[in-house]
């Protein structure tokens, strides 16, 4: 095997590690918190814990490193958005994607890592790109005017969560994990038209400002 070669195959390894990583931890996180133990990641993902410290010497650095690969699977969400060539679409794969993803998932650690100035740098690049989705379809007429940034991530980070799909699966109910999961798809269309110039009413109050989404990652706690 060429150097090159090797070299991209040790990359498509790391990269599957860490989707395996988030989602494993996505998963563990929803149910034991802060307290998410590395051991328990590790087994839901199917990785070594040896392996898993050689890389990451402390659950914060593991952290860290997750929600970096999550936001660049944001990032790559929200350029993916904009390179629709309908505004609307374009915003609804950006949704639809980041519901996926699932990142409100890991808001249970807020306030127990530092955040880096790589999470911070990544963090801002997401936001001017989602910035772009929003003021590009408010442009074109198809997001309701009184829509912002700060609603888009909270409704995914509500969305993003599926309690009951989480209870089946644990409950060992196979055979009802497809029938919520097209429930929750039901939901997710519902949640997507409320986004729809044309409502009938107007949203209450201002939109948030990014310091709600923000404040709670800044650290008050030790980690557990």
């Amino acid at each position: 095997m060429s150097q090159p070669t090797r070299r991209h195959h040790r990359k498509a390894e790391v990269e599957t590690n860490d989707r395996a990583l988030f989602d494993a931890a996505r998963t563990v996180v929803a149910v034991d918190g802060a307290h998410a133990s590395v051991s328990a990641i590790a087994a839901q993902a199917g990785i070594g814990i040896g392996s898993l410290y050689r890389r990451y010497r402390t659950k914060e650095a593991l952290f860290q490193h997750l929600i970096e690969a999550g936001l660049d699977r944001w990032l790559a969400a929200a350029e993916a958005g904009l390179a629709h060539e309908d505004p609307w679409e374009g915003l609804t794969h950006y949704v639809l994607t980041g519901i996926d993803i699932g990142q409100g998932a890991l808001g249970e650690i807020a306030g127990t890592i530092e955040i880096t100035d790589t999470i911070t740098e990544k963090n801002e690049r997401c936001d001017l790109a989602v910035d772009a989705l929003v003021a590009r379809a408010h442009a074109a007429g198809v997001l309701r005017p009184d829509v912002a940034r700060t609603d888009l991530h909270l409704l995914i980070e509500q969305l993003g969560k599926s309690p009951m799909i989480d209870q089946l699966r644990r409950q060992g109910r196979d055979d009802l994990v497809g029938m919520a999961t097209q429930a929750r798809a039901r939901i997710n269309a519902i949640a997507l038209d409320g986004l729809r110039a044309g409502a009938p009413r107007p949203l209450p109050y201002e939109p948030s400002d990014d310091t709600l989404l923000s404040a709670r990652w800044e650290r008050t706690t030790t980690n557990p």
